[in-house]
């Protein structure tokens, strides 16, 4: 039996833990039918492919298809055809929907929240017109803890973007397959599946403090090398008790 390389054995751990997030967390049910946001880059691609695969597996039962969102007012340029082929070498149907937002018509909001809330939105109506009861988003547990910290020193509340979330107002759930998958195991997936990057050069981009906290994150991790499941942990074990709580 031939041994497995380093990039196979990256690949089914990824797999795994796919497969765990879908277990634990009750991302996907039999009849479901998915829509992957695709945006391009390395994590929405990995989606489509592990979801993908996973859909030719006899339990759940489910259906997939992919959105393409093209912001016309954001300079970038997307491979159409690259895309399309990614998507039909797992028989899934792909929707491409151009759109736009003004970031004039709220200044309360910042051009980030606008163009995000307009590429929601474009995907939920896709959603809607394929008849699918979930949205698959491509955030990896990056993502979630470094919003997740964000909102601690910007907003100071606890909170980030859940592997499920239910959008009552569009009788419609949001899933993060990837929640459990770190950005550096995707990013040694994509140069070893050989996806090819997307052109992206956002105007809005230095505006946001990601940056900074992904910084951060890396710190926390130099410090203690747990940390990320520390902090992924501390989520699920609130010790009310110690926690400082106002008069009613």
């Amino acid at each position: 039996m031939a041994r497995l390389t380093n990039e196979e054995l990256l690949f089914r751990k990824v797999e795994e833990k796919v497969r765990k997030a879908i277990r634990d967390y009750e991302l996907i049910a039999d009849g479901d039918r998915l829509l992957v946001g695709l945006s391009g880059g390395k994590d929405s691609l990995a989606l489509l492919e592990l979801l993908g695969r996973r859909a030719r597996i006899f339990r759940p039962k489910f259906q997939v298809f992919a959105a393409h969102v093209v912001m016309s007012n954001i300079p970038y340029s997307s491979d159409l055809e690259y895309l399309r082929a990614c998507a039909a070498e797992y028989q899934i149907p792909l929707v491409v929907r151009e759109v736009s937002f003004d970031a004039s018509t709220d200044t309360r909001k910042s051009p980030c929240f606008l163009c995000s809330w307009t590429r929601r939105k474009a995907l939920f109506e896709i959603a809607k017109e394929n008849q699918c009861n979930k949205i698959a988003l491509g955030h990896h547990q990056d993502d979630i803890l470094e919003t997740l910290l964000m909102n601690l020193t910007h907003q100071g509340a606890f909170g980030t973007m859940p592997p499920k979330l239910s959008m009552n107002k569009f009788a419609m759930e949001i899933i993060r397959p990837l929640c459990l998958v770190s950005e550096k195991e995707l990013a040694s997936l994509a140069l070893w599946r050989g996806y090819k990057p997307q052109d992206k050069r956002c105007p809005y981009e230095s505006g946001s403090s990601r940056k900074e906290i992904k910084e951060l994150l890396a710190h926390l991790e130099a410090i203690n090398p747990d940390a990320r499941h520390s902090l992924w942990g501390s989520m699920t074990n609130i010790q009310e008790d110690y926690l400082p709580k106002k008069k009613k």
